[in-house]
């Protein structure tokens, strides 16, 4: 009997997102915390000083890929101009936060 081997390595990436619009004031951080956790992200997400929102998102490929969509929408009260997205260098992360 032939037996198949298939790699089970799993695509992981990270990224640095900058959100901009009306997002801040609108829960964008809490909701993002709750989208991350749904698929798995790990990492962070807070406010600049500039009203926009900074993540730093690693997980999945896909669940990343996901993670971005969202983000071009976020929360029901948001309104999303612009979505900056920036390959990382891989980091490790135990969860996903809410930095303030």
């Amino acid at each position: 009997m032939k037996r198949y081997f298939y790699s089970s390595k799993i695509l992981m990436k990270t990224v640095h997102i900058l959100i901009k619009g009306k997002v801040q004031g609108v829960f964008f951080r809490a909701s993002a915390k709750e989208m991350a956790d749904k698929l798995n992200v790990k990492g962070w997400v807070k406010n600049t000083a500039t009203g926009d929102v900074e993540v730093m998102a690693s997980g999945e490929e896909n669940n990343i890929y996901q993670f971005i969509e969202w983000c071009k929408y976020g929360p029901r009260r948001a309104f999303v101009t612009e979505v900056i997205v920036r390959q990382n260098e891989a980091v490790s992360f135990n969860d996903f936060s809410v930095r303030r």
